[in-house]
């Protein structure tokens, strides 16, 4: 029975408005069947499959319901369900789009339309939805399950009141009472019919359409806690990326991308439909002795049927063919088209040094943490796995690559950084000159620390040739695009990044900064917080949402966006942009005060000083503008370049010595 019931179910995608009468137990059998029938005579003729439908129809209610003494709660959530039909031969509905869309419900009081970002995302890429939107944060339901729930309301429908079970994020998990239960689930399965959103997939077809070929590859799950090998499992995970990533026509999320929707979603499905992508690969590893042990499967995520599958039983310094034999049979299940230079890099070894190889890999787990302790670490290993093997120019790249990072970012003095990305860098493209890794890191060099746009454009141009999937080589060449005055190019060039990796942070908030330096400052605060919805601790997002809201002159609640940053990291970014807001709203006092705590700072780290500048900008005091900027000029200040376009100097822009120095340091001056 159990084998029937799995070959009759339909694995579909569903948009589900989930609903519940609050207090529904409470009433009399025939006011709960009255209850029934308005609610169905409501949505009768609203049948629709777009992701807008559940939510225009939860309004439509809400009105219609205005004043009368219902207490009606509503969620909403797009995700798999799956037709079945129960004992009676009656069709019905199950799946985790039901469940999550019954969990997003029951965090709200009544009144609440109560939506899953997963919905959001969709409606927020319409200016008349965008207000609508009130995110409230993630918050732990039924079976320790986090979601991200979001508010919809009007002035005329909706709850605008914090729910009581989101006023603490500690509070007890939600609890139904069992007559609530069966009411809520049949007026859901009654609805989730009508908002069934079918994308299933013929099998026979052979075709896959080049929108997609996108793939997330999950980090390897072990089989037991004991002897697990943690950086192996995300390792081989980064390997397979890095490898597939070099055709053209796939698109695949980054590792760390991949690792937040895996933690948050125990369905891989559901963590592929967040990822936006097609399929999914997903496996085991353990690894015992001399011997590793994996399994991999490729799921299609609009059925959830399994595209390819195999499980493999090597000894460890065999672990290189199990890699290829993987990439190469993802590649062949989604129908790319090779070229003899795409199956030769498929199937490229750097090293055959298995001790090599785990000390890389214990690099790239670091430098996916992506921070200053994880950038150092990981330079350590890389390092390491160099003396095991000089010729391993993919761990050169790698030296490179945190060593350029740490630079760009402006935690560590340039002088001291750079010189050696660069050392590194070229050391790896003298073993290898088809190392897009290396090439982005030279051109970061050149870009950030030569001041030499055009220097930087054929590395960063390779870069993008040699690895395309990769976001951040489009993050990098937007970055090039900027600094020669082509601004709509580069927002063009940074959208490609956030479509191939839509939950990619640093990529999320760069393409907002190119609003931010075109003067487009509501579509850079939009965007913004869109990147601060996937993750509030994100403090680059809020350094940068503050100084676009300090352009609308909202200080207040840039101010408050900072003490929030503040709190998670004390970094000098968030201490300038504080020092910024109060000399806008008159405080000198204060903002001097900023400028000595930075001052005394220095002292004992490194302090970009644009950051100072930036101060000094907003006091209107020039002359001490064009001091920091001289020092600034001294040390190779990896900021100092954006004075071409960022607003915050345009206070100096009129000034003489400012078209001077701009052309000092080998840029022009170019209208925004």
């Amino acid at each position: 029975m159990t084998a029937q019931l799995e070959s009759d179910a339909q694995l579909e995608i569903g948009h589900v408005l989930f609903m519940d009468i609050v207090g529904f137990s409470k009433l009399l059998v025939d006011e709960q069947s009255d209850c029934s029938h308005r609610l169905n005579q409501l949505v009768r003729d609203t049948e629709q499959f777009r992701t807008e439908a559940p939510v225009r129809c939860a309004m439509e209610i809400a009105r219609a319901l205005k004043g009368s003494s219902f207490g009606l709660r509503m969620g909403i959530h797009s995700g798999p369900v799956n037709k079945v039909s129960d004992v009676n031969d009656r069709s019905n509905l199950t799946g985790t789009g039901i469940n999550m869309a019954q969990r997003v419900m029951d965090c709200g009081d009544a009144g609440h339309i109560l939506l899953s970002k997963r919905v959001t995302e969709d409606l927020e890429q319409h200016s008349k939805w965008r207000p609508r939107l009130h995110y409230l944060g993630a918050f732990e339901v039924k079976h320790g399950v986090k979601i991200d729930i979001v508010n919809l309301y009007t002035d005329d429908v909706g709850n605008p009141a914090l729910p009581q079970k989101l006023k603490s994020t500690t509070a007890a998990r939600p609890r139904f009472q069992k007559p609530m239960i069966a009411a809520a689930a049949i007026m859901a399965i009654g609805l989730a019919g009508w908002w069934l959103f079918a994308h299933r997939a013929s099998r026979d077809s052979t075709a896959v359409a080049a929108s997609e070929k996108s793939v997330a590859i999950f980090p390897f799950k072990p089989v037991s806690s004991q002897n697990r090998d943690e950086v192996l499992e995300n390792g081989m995970a980064d390997t397979l990326i890095a490898k597939l990533s070099t055709i053209a026509e796939i698109i695949i999320p980054s590792l760390s991308s991949a690792q937040k929707y895996n933690e948050q979603e125990h369905d891989v499905v559901a963590a592929g439909r967040l990822l936006r992508v097609r399929s999914v690969l997903e496996g085991t590893l353990q690894r015992v002795a001399d011997r590793i042990r994996v399994t991999a499967r490729l799921i299609d995520v609009r059925d959830g049927h399994s595209l390819w599958s195999d499980t493999f039983d090597e000894k460890f310094t065999d672990v290189f063919a199990v890699e290829d034999a993987i990439a190469q049979k993802v590649a062949s299940a989604l129908a790319l088209r090779l070229n003899a230079e795409d199956r030769q890099r498929l199937t490229k070894r750097y090293t055959d040094n298995t001790d090599a190889y785990q000390l890389y890999l214990k690099g790239r787990f670091y430098w996916n943490k992506y921070t200053e302790e994880g950038w150092r670490k990981s330079i350590e290993f890389f390092k390491q796995a160099t003396e095991k093997d000089p010729n391993y120019a993919l761990a050169y790249a790698g030296i490179a690559d945190s060593y350029s990072l740490l630079g760009e970012v402006g935690i560590v003095s340039p002088k001291e950084i750079f010189p050696q990305a660069r050392l590194y860098a070229e050391k790896a493209l003298k073993l290898d000159d088809k190392l897009a890794e290396a090439h982005l890191s030279l051109g970061i060099v050149k870009l950030f620390y030569d001041w030499d746009p055009p220097a930087a454009e054929p590395e960063l141009a390779r870069a993008r040739e040699l690895n395309p999937s990769d976001p951040q080589v489009h993050h990098f060449y937007g970055h090039y695009l900027e600094f020669v005055g082509q601004l709509p190019e580069a927002t063009a060039e940074l959208k490609r990044g956030v479509d191939l990796d839509p939950t990619n942070l640093i990529v999320n908030a760069e393409y907002g900064w190119t609003f931010y330096i075109r003067r487009q400052t509501d579509e850079a605060i939009a965007q913004y917080r869109k990147t601060l919805e996937l993750d509030p601790s994100f403090v680059l997002g809020s350094v940068w949402i503050a100084q676009a809201l300090e352009q609308k002159q909202m200080y207040a609640e840039a101010l408050a966006e900072l003490e929030r940053a503040r709190k998670i990291d004390n970094w000098s970014w968030i201490v300038a942009e504080i020092g910024c807001v109060n000399a806008f709203l008159g405080k000198r006092d204060e903002a001097r005060k900023i400028i000595a705590e930075l001052t005394e700072r220095a002292t004992r780290e490194y302090i970009d000083e644009t950051l100072i500048v930036y101060i000094f900008a907003a006091l209107g005091d020039k002359d001490q503008a064009f001091t920091w900027m001289e020092k600034g000029y001294q040390s190779r200040a990896s900021n100092l370049p954006w004075l071409v376009m960022e607003p915050k100097f345009d206070p100096l822009r009129s000034d003489p010595r400012f078209g001077q120095f701009v052309r000092r340091i080998g840029l022009s001056v170019k209208s925004h």
